[in-house]
């Protein structure tokens, strides 16, 4: 049996030991650039795509809907695996252009465009809350699903309010510990890099050891299984129908999209990589990954489906609820920490990221814009990670807000799809901008605005009527009974909601990025940032009639004041070394200098 305040302390101790990890990678962070086994912790990272959605939803998706769980992988596997030479070039755009997030990508690629950043980041945030949502859901879920070994939630029921709560709250407080230790975010966070990677192994050896067990020690091994399962109509006809090829190839399309474009991908992959050789070693490792951690998903599903034949059990929770039937508390316990490792990570880095873009993007520019000089007068470090900071807790309030108003009416994977439809709309500004030198930041913007909006007709607006905050004649009738303007049946289509929703969204998308390009053209800036992202373009940013003067003393006492005295004498000395010595205080910045 399992004690509740003694699985709490053992979740607790499991997050002190990936602190330990964090403050070792800081300190051997640069050993941990020249080792050896830094490929290994950057494809481990980049595994934080695998959160709980994976541990325990795709079980879930498996035991209601079959082989449909395998394209969010797919995805994955195509673009890391073959497409790898696009994400090296991604890679090394943001490096020379020093990038720190996707919002920043999109704006530098069309002219250093702020208000494009700014909605980007915007769009990001109300996308990926669903997301972070689910995290929390599923965390609940698990501490539930140990009710039967005597773990009870009433507990942090009295003390909280609710189990998710506590979930939040200890989610935004190690977000904020692991995450906001550095204001300048271009500087590798290689603790926050090495826990993350921890965890992901921690999540895998737990899958495979819970899935082995379901598979070999309850089940007979997989001829039983395979045996059990044909016995049985409703799981014969859950593996044998036909595949929806619309619905298979949207779900592959989002997951491709989703792996460079969700805000956490985007700063594993690109902002936090060190080399370029890694990209070429992860092309492998990680569909590896993705193919290890998935071995035993069908087995689980069919395993649960066999076991609970009948009874009121979430598929998403047979990974934990199967070694509870068992009577096998401590197996539960491997089980709980992978999900928790799924969890954590995810909420983490993507906080994280979310709060740099948030910081980046929207609040710094404006006020930037409305405050008086004298406010930005001295050091800005702490008021940057302060702002940061206040970023992480409104992004998990939001979180456990969207979790209080729909998290019980969906599945963990219809929830993660959702969000993975709202970063697919970067998708047409972000790769059509790496080979479309006539996209502009008004096309970029318009696109995003149009996409978002469709998205949230089509996909965000049918959750909130089907839990009850919209009026449900809304569904079925179309606003103003106007039944063409049906949210999951516009203009009549008959589609799966999902790429009902996925196909709008894009169409409204591209179609206002491409028109509006086209029809109001590039200025100078645009041009040359345009050509800068082509693939044999290397142009400098900025126009040199367009280039400020700015002396080298007074650029460096700018950047003193957002990254402070030492890591600003740290970088110029190195540019000083990198240059022989030709930096001189009273000199002017070239364009190289100023990027």
């Amino acid at each position: 049996m399992l004690s509740t305040w003694g699985v709490i302390l053992i979740a607790l101790g499991y997050v002190g030991v990936l602190f330990a990890i964090a403050a070792y990678g800081d300190r051997a962070a640069s050993g941990m650039r020249r080792g050896v086994g830094r490929p290994y912790v950057y494809a481990l990272s980049l595994a934080v795509y695998c959160t709980s959605w994976t541990f325990y939803g795709s079980v879930g998706s498996a035991s209601t809907s079959g082989y449909y769980f395998l394209p969010i992988y797919l995805g994955p596997i195509l673009l890391v695996g073959l497409g790898w030479p696009l994400v090296r070039r991604i890679v090394s755009l943001s490096k020379a252009q020093n990038i720190t997030s996707i919002a920043d990508f999109l704006s530098a690629r069309y002219g250093k465009n702020q208000l494009l950043g700014g909605i980007a980041a915007f769009i990001a945030v109300i996308g990926v809350v669903p997301y972070i949502s689910l995290q929390l859901k599923a965390v609940s879920l698990s501490l539930s699903a140990l009710g039967p070994l005597g773990v009870d939630t009433g507990i942090l029921e009295t003390g909280f309010g609710d189990v998710p709560m506590f979930v939040a709250i200890s989610m935004a407080i190690f977000a904020i510990l692991f995450g906001t230790r550095h204001a300048d975010a271009t500087e590798h966070q290689n603790g926050l890099i090495l826990s993350v990677a921890a965890e992901s192994l921690v999540k895998l050896i737990a899958f495979i050891l819970v899935g082995a067990f379901i598979t070999f020690a309850m089940m007979g091994g997989p001829a039983q299984l395979y045996e059990r399962a044909s016995q049985s109509p409703e799981i014969a006809a859950l593996f044998s129908g036909p595949i929806d090829v619309p619905r298979f190839a949207t779900m592959t399309f989002l997951a491709t999209c989703a792996i460079i474009l969700l805000p956490r991908q985007f700063h594993l992959a690109v902002v936090e990589n060190t080399s370029l050789d890694d990209v070429r070693k992860a092309s492998w490792t990680f569909p590896l990954y993705l193919v290890m951690i998935n071995i035993f998903v069908i087995p689980i599903a069919v395993a649960g489906l066999l076991t609970f034949n009948g009874q009121a059990v979430d598929g998403d929770t047979f990974v934990l609820a199967l070694p509870v039937a068992d009577g096998r508390p401590l197996l539960a316990m491997v089980a709980f920490i992978g999900g928790l490792s799924a969890a954590t990570a995810m909420v983490i880095v993507e906080t994280v990221a979310l709060s740099i873009m948030v910081c980046n993007s929207i609040v710094m520019p404006l006020m930037l814009r409305r405050a008086s000089g004298q406010m930005w007068q001295g050091d800005m470090t702490s008021r940057i990670l302060q702002i940061r900071r206040a970023a992480i807790g409104v992004i998990i309030v939001l979180a456990y807000s969207y979790y209080l108003m729909i998290g019980n009416n969906a599945a963990l994977a219809q929830t993660g799809l959702v969000s993975f439809a709202a970063v697919a709309q970067f998708a047409p500004a972000f790769f059509l901008g790496l080979i479309w030198t006539k996209g502009n930041a008004r096309g970029a913007m318009f696109g995003l605005v149009a996409g978002f909006v469709m998205w949230t007709y089509t996909l965000l607006v049918p959750l909130f009527a089907d839990a009850g905050w919209l009026p449900a004649g809304l569904m079925s009738d179309g606003p103003f009974h106007i039944e063409m303007l049906r949210p999951r049946h516009l203009f009549g289509s008959d589609l799966d909601a999902l790429t009902h929703g996925v196909l709008w969204s894009m169409a409204a998308n591209i179609g206002a990025y491409v028109l509006v390009s086209l029809f109001t053209g590039v200025d100078p800036v645009e041009r040359m940032q345009a050509q800068a992202f082509m693939p044999r373009g290397q142009a400098e940013s900025l126009p040199t009639q367009n280039q400020p003067e700015v002396s080298i003393k007074q650029l460096q006492a700018t950047v003193e004041r957002y990254l402070g005295k030492e890591r600003t004498k740290r970088s110029f000395d190195e540019l000083d070394s990198a240059r022989a010595g030709k930096l001189r205080p009273r000199s002017m910045a070239d364009q190289e200098t100023l990027k």
